[in-house]
């Protein structure tokens, strides 16, 4: 499909057709992550970004683990 980009401050703009747009499940202000790579321009859409703060309220006394690896130090760890 092609495309046309436009000036946009000092900046080029390009519009994403509306096809495109619902097949990527994007909307409006959706984050996108754009990257060059071997002479192509890939765009792709951001999933799964969360803030720190939602995930530690995922955590309960119920799905929290035991310690790892909690075996007795060797080497410099003794000094």
């Amino acid at each position: 499909m092609e495309a046309k980009t436009v000036k946009w401050g000092n900046s080029l703009a390009l519009r994403i057709p509306n096809s495109i747009v619902k097949d990527c499940g994007l909307s409006e202000n959706s984050l996108v992550d754009i990257s060059f790579r071997k002479g192509e321009i890939v765009i792709k859409p951001m999933r799964g970004r969360y803030a720190l703060s939602e995930l530690l309220a995922g955590i309960t006394p119920e799905n929290v683990h035991g310690e790892a690896f909690m075996d007795e130090p060797v080497g410099q760890e003794l000094l």
